[in-house]
């Protein structure tokens, strides 16, 4: 059973680094509680609460280990793990992109994240932008990424881009 909070602390506080890519329905955040000498477990469980009564419906992580992910189950928030896997990149981004288009067809919020928002995690949803069809040109695909990144994407993040179309 998820804790019973009152005061402030019931709503929790929103993750660190969190951004909007697709307004009020899929975001990105870093791993809920920090990395590394940053890590918090009581933020984790903030950032946790958070994400749940904000009503995001499903978390997918794309950390490489598993570590922690029991915390969404004990604070009652489906999540999916999907290590992510630079040796077969493109059909594991096809199959991300695939379950993300399922998952925000079904009107579910989804968070995304990964140990740090890098160009990485940007590059990753840069590329779900211009496979669902949302921006069907590479190089505006990219402007809009780095808007939301708030700075200039490096080559692998803008190569994910340019070749998601590929995966359709």
């Amino acid at each position: 059973m998820a804790p019973r909070l009152r005061g402030k602390w019931a709503l929790g506080i929103t993750p660190r680094n969190f951004t909007w890519i697709l307004k009020e329905k899929l975001a990105v955040c870093e791993r809920p509680g920090g990395v590394g000498d940053s890590h918090r477990r009581v933020r984790r469980q903030e950032e946790i609460i958070w994400l749940r009564e904000n009503g995001f419906g499903c978390v997918i992580s794309i950390i490489s280990a598993p570590s922690n992910l029991h915390n969404y189950d004990e604070l009652q928030l489906p999540y999916r793990h999907r290590a992510f896997n630079q040796e077969n990149l493109d059909a594991y981004l096809k199959a991300l992109y695939t379950e993300l288009h399922e998952l925000l067809n079904r009107n579910m919020r989804v968070l995304v994240h990964a140990e740090e928002v890098s160009d990485r995690i940007f590059g990753v949803m840069g590329g779900y932008i211009r496979w669902s069809g949302l921006v069907e040109e590479a190089t505006q695909a990219i402007q809009v990424t780095e808007r939301l990144a708030g700075r200039q994407l490096d080559p692998f993040a803008r190569e994910v881009i340019m070749n998601a179309h590929k995966l359709r």
